[in-house]
């Protein structure tokens, strides 16, 4: 099925069914890596599976993102809870999909955990579903503006 997929999907959407796969599945990405894939297709996504992301819009975040050549980690546990991206050393950002963000009770620990964040150092840009997905552009400019004002250095 996942090379199916791999073949008949844009590359995006593929890449976020193989880490669905892999993540609710339980399928190793190095098992998935050390299959003999038939196709180009099936071994790129092979490649790409980290397992990592907790949503389908994290996913597509990343595989946007990871165009930029930037360093980046998911999953990264900061201040007790895991962050879904951070750049370099001290830029964090948040995709904030409904599954996860849908109460009140979750915006508010949102809110606690982004301002722990940013008494630590952190800079926290945390961004919606409909952001992500339909303006992509403007996603791209915030986080530029980041970086060029060097949010994701140390200090």
């Amino acid at each position: 099925m996942l090379a199916h997929i791999a073949g008949c999907l844009p590359r995006e959407s593929a890449r976020v069914l193989w880490e669905s796969a892999s993540r609710k599945e339980g399928l190793s990405p190095d098992a998935l890596r050390r299959i003999q894939w038939t196709t180009v297709a099936a071994r790129e996504c092979a490649l790409s599976v980290t397992g990592l992301s907790d949503s389908g819009l994290e996913t597509i975040f990343v595989t946007r993102l990871s165009r930029w050549g930037l360093r980046m980690r998911q999953q990264v546990v900061l201040a007790g809870r895991p962050v879904d991206v951070l750049i370099g050393d001290r830029l964090v950002v948040q995709v904030d999909g409904f599954e996860y963000h849908s109460k009140p009770a979750d915006r508010r620990r949102d809110l606690e955990h982004d301002a722990e964040l940013m008494l630590r150092g952190y800079v926290v840009l945390r961004f919606s579903y409909a952001q992500v997905l339909h303006d992509w552009p403007a996603v791209e400019r915030t986080i530029a503006r980041a970086l060029a004002a060097g949010a994701h250095h140390a200090a």
